[in-house]
């Protein structure tokens, strides 16, 4: 998201801004003893270091791909979608690519001059991607062939939402636009002033039956006509509160979940909150979350937060069922539920499978040694998670 917006800010505060920023990307944790005064005693500002765990279940990986040269540090998180059966993937500098979900075996490649930032979105038998520039490209599906290009105002890093007959493109400047998915015309448009201070990055829109949900920079969630993108209503999940632009920052850069008429969204003040999707009214409220995507199983929550814990909550209520700190400032993804286990990736290329009922580690597997920023995903039991350098692996559980 636009840490920057006003260009005559004075180069140092613009510099210190942009390393707030940068520290931001691992947690404000990691500035604790800049700010309190107090001596680092045995660096407890470095990542948690992992111990061996005797794994509860087998997990077996099934391929692995490249969609070209990643993100690195852009902070777009960008990460695959998988739909019918297939992994479509994006990298800055390589275009779109489709694999077979099963097998990794690729099925076409897009090729592209433009820097796509975002993920890919897809539905309706379109394929949808930004970019840096603020370039939206829809492609056929099952092919690759370019339908329609349409342009926007800022870079867009998060993958848009196809549905009804529409393209809804989150752009970094707060505003989300609306295309005819089969023309590429622009349909409507509506903006949320951006905080001067957020965290980088931001996530899709979600679809429900006449609506698209939003995730905000300061901390709310909106609810939008999908017909013509009438303001419906906003329900806080994160107050941005604080004496200082770092002490407000409230993100919500994860796509909130619809889970029948419940909605779920968390926040980087590690806020979480079910909302009646229809009305807007909130169910409850959590004090654990993260900026990130809340994993949802059949009767709990599962949210990662800016310091590394990972929390299990009761999905009716809100409680904490359990934590786990072990994976204390690792710079984790957002958590996806595989089966019965909640996965989260780290900063060194690890994902993390954790027990869905206790929060204990269950298994670990290593994808190429580099970042993982975006949440893997999960179709047809098969896990996918894309690492900074573009490359894609796929897990299954069990042997």
């Amino acid at each position: 998201m636009n840490a920057l917006k006003n260009s005559a800010t004075p180069l140092l505060l613009r510099t210190s801004t942009v390393l707030l920023c940068a520290l931001a990307l691992g947690g404000c944790s990691t500035m604790r003893g800049w700010f309190d005064g107090k001596k680092d005693d045995g660096k407890p500002n470095e990542p948690a270091k992992l111990t061996d765990i005797t794994p509860s279940v087998a997990v077996s990986k099934l391929w692995s791909a490249n969609a070209g040269k990643g993100e690195g540090r852009l902070g777009a998180r960008q990460g695959p979608v998988v739909a019918d059966g297939r992994v479509y993937a994006a990298a800055v500098e390589g275009g779109v690519r489709a694999f077979d979900l099963q097998s990794g075996k690729a099925a076409w490649h897009y090729a592209s001059e433009l820097r796509l930032s975002g993920g890919p979105g897809v539905g309706e038998g379109l394929v949808a991607i930004g970019s840096l520039d603020g370039d939206v490209i829809a492609l056929d599906a099952a092919s690759g062939a370019e339908k329609w290009k349409a342009k926007v105002n800022n870079e867009v890093i998060a993958a848009p939402a196809i549905g009804m007959g529409m393209v809804f493109v989150r752009s970094n400047d707060g505003r989300v636009s609306a295309f005819d998915a089969a023309s590429g015309e622009r349909r409507w448009f509506w903006t949320r002033d951006v905080p001067t201070l957020s965290v980088r990055g931001n996530d899709a829109p979600v679809l429900g039956p006449g609506f698209i949900f939003v995730g905000n920079d300061d901390g709310t969630v909106s609810a939008l006509g999908a017909t013509d993108g009438r303001p419906l209503w906003d329900q806080t999940v994160g107050q941005a509160e604080g004496r200082t632009e770092l002490d407000r920052m409230a993100d919500v850069d994860g796509t909130p979940v619809l889970d029948g008429t419940m909605l779920y969204a968390s926040s980087f003040k590690n806020q979480t909150v079910a909302i009646d999707a229809p009305s807007g009214r909130p169910a409850w409220v959590s004090d654990h979350g993260g900026a990130g995507r809340v994993g949802v199983g059949s009767d709990r929550l599962v949210v990662s937060d800016a310091a590394g814990a990972v929390f299990g909550l009761d999905k009716a209520g809100g409680t904490a069922l359990w934590q786990q700190p072990a994976l204390a400032r690792r710079q984790l993804t957002a958590a996806a539920v595989q089966g019965d286990y909640a996965v989260v990736g780290d900063f060194d290329g690890y994902l993390h499978w954790l027990k869905l009922d206790n929060g204990e580690l269950a298994a670990r597997s290593r994808v190429g040694g580099k970042a993982l920023r975006a949440a893997p995903v999960v179709a047809d039991g098969v896990l996918v998670v894309q690492n900074v350098e573009g490359e894609l692996s796929a897990f299954r559980l069990g042997q």
